[in-house]
């Protein structure tokens, strides 16, 4: 699936299922939200936090998609193209960083 495709997957979803999106602030309350359950599995997970027995059976996969289901909604609502906008990003991550991790010693 395309970054397109989602794009439009999800704004079919929630025009027919979700009946509405909620507003942005609300997306960016719910995507505070999200992203520190992916934050939670990965400071007990990968971290040096224990893991609890009830968080065990959490899906990272899953928390992940929920991120990137409200990103796709906030682009959504707010008009954003995220195909190009990722393609830009990319262009000004090479051009800024062409050199600076190549030299960076501390990933050597």
């Amino acid at each position: 699936m395309t970054i397109q495709e989602a794009q439009q997957k999800v704004d079919e979803w929630i025009n027919t299922t979700g009946v509405r999106y909620f507003n942005e602030l609300t997306n960016m309350a719910i995507l505070t939200e999200e992203v520190g359950e992916v934050a939670r599995i990965m400071a007990r997970r990968y971290g040096e936090q224990s893991e609890k027995e009830s968080d065990k059976n959490k899906d990272l996969g899953d928390e992940l998609a929920d991120v990137l289901w409200v990103v796709i909604c906030l682009a959504n609502q707010t008009g954003i193209n995220l195909t190009e906008a990722f393609h830009k990003n990319l262009e000004k991550k090479t051009q800024r960083d062409k050199d600076r991790h190549q030299q960076n010693d501390k990933l050597k």
